[in-house]
């Protein structure tokens, strides 16, 4: 899920125990402006380490929360962490790149407990995708019910981000499953944003009636952001290169597997901005202010948006693989995933906090 972004007034909510989960801000701002700054203009602090493949994120009141891809939901407070298995109707299934993704705190979330989460699980017919409402009542994380499930799943592309939007509904998106007839078919739910509601109905308002489908034509993506003006902007994982950031409208078609990066096509979207034959892979993004960052998996590094040059330029980078970034305050937090779906490099991994030296 995409981030808190408190200004002033939203660390005051923090700090009087109101959950700032929202994936946008309208007044949120950095102490100065990321555009300029480099690795070198960051003080670093290792929060915890130890963590398993960690994926998503949040923050609520004085504790920040992170999934672990095996199951678990790591609770961090005052610089310790708790280890706490998601209890779910389904088993979560950890193969490859699935299992226990995406994290959406509810608005309310410190009195109801309530969050949101998109985990993979099996089946006799092989990997699926769900989004489950769970609970947290300080000593265990427990399914309450199922919003949507039978979502297509595959050991690399899933997908996984889970956001709440400024219209109060949930948006999910979806990976391609490696099926190039999916993300064009706008009856299957693979390669896709998703718009539902909190009670897991299809919003009245939807581009296809009846249908959770937002927008179309997504290969794998994962980041999900808004800018004060509600614009909704999507991070995806391209073919080898020509890794995405897209500008979301209702109803549109994003292309994939027909075109991507600078190709054309009548009635589909060119990318807002492309890799062209490098590889970022990005995954969660989140905006500061004006200036929307992005974590970068094969970019080992934290980048932001220039829009100018329309391009993505790193502001930190330490050799690891970073899965996603949360803007709290002042500073900014940060998770690496050291080893690929595939199951190579280090399998240790640690929660950053990155304070500008000013």
């Amino acid at each position: 899920m995409t981030k808190p972004r408190p200004s002033a007034i939203a660390l005051a909510c923090i700090l009087n125990g109101t959950v700032m989960s929202l994936g946008w801000a309208k007044d949120a701002s950095p102490p100065r402006s990321v555009a300029g700054m480099s690795t070198s203009d960051w003080a670093v602090e290792t929060v915890v380490d130890e963590l398993d493949y960690p994926w998503d994120i949040e923050a609520s009141g004085q504790r920040i929360f992170v999934t672990e891809a095996a199951g678990n939901v790591v609770v961090v407070q005052d610089g310790q962490m708790r280890r706490y298995p998601l209890q779910t109707s389904s088993g979560i299934s950890r193969e490859g790149g699935g299992g226990l993704l995406g994290m959406a705190l509810a608005k309310q979330f410190e009195t109801s407990g309530v969050a949101y989460f998109y985990h993979t699980y099996r089946t006799g017919g092989g990997l699926l995708n769900k989004v489950i409402e769970a609970s947290f009542d300080g000593n265990s994380w427990r399914e309450t019910r199922t919003l949507l499930e039978e979502i297509p799943g595959h050991r690399l592309y899933n997908g996984g981000r889970l956001a709440i939007g400024p219209d109060g509904n949930l948006y999910v998106t979806t990976g391609w499953i490696e099926d190039g007839d999916l993300p064009q078919d706008r009856e299957s739910l693979a390669g896709k944003v998703l718009r539902i509601t909190p009670q897991g109905e299809v919003p009245a308002d939807n581009p296809f009636p009846g249908s959770y489908v937002y927008s179309f034509g997504h290969r794998n993506p994962q980041g999900l952001a808004w800018d004060r003006d509600g614009k909704m902007f999507v991070a995806e994982h391209g073919q080898s290169a020509h890794d995405e950031i897209n500008h979301i409208r209702p109803g549109l078609n994003f292309g994939w597997p027909l075109i991507d990066g600078d190709e054309q096509l009548e009635g589909m979207e060119t990318a807002y901005l492309h890799s062209s034959s490098d590889t970022w892979a990005p995954s969660g993004i989140a905006f500061w202010g004006n200036e929307l960052l992005v974590a970068t998996l094969v970019g080992r590094g934290i980048y932001v948006l220039d829009e100018r040059a329309r391009d993505l330029k790193s502001i930190y980078a330490s050799g690891d693989r970073f899965r996603d970034v949360l803007p709290l305050g002042d500073d900014l937090y940060a998770i690496t995933t050291n080893r690929s779906p595939r199951g190579e490099g280090p399998s240790d991994d640690q929660l950053i906090k990155l304070s500008p030296k000013l």
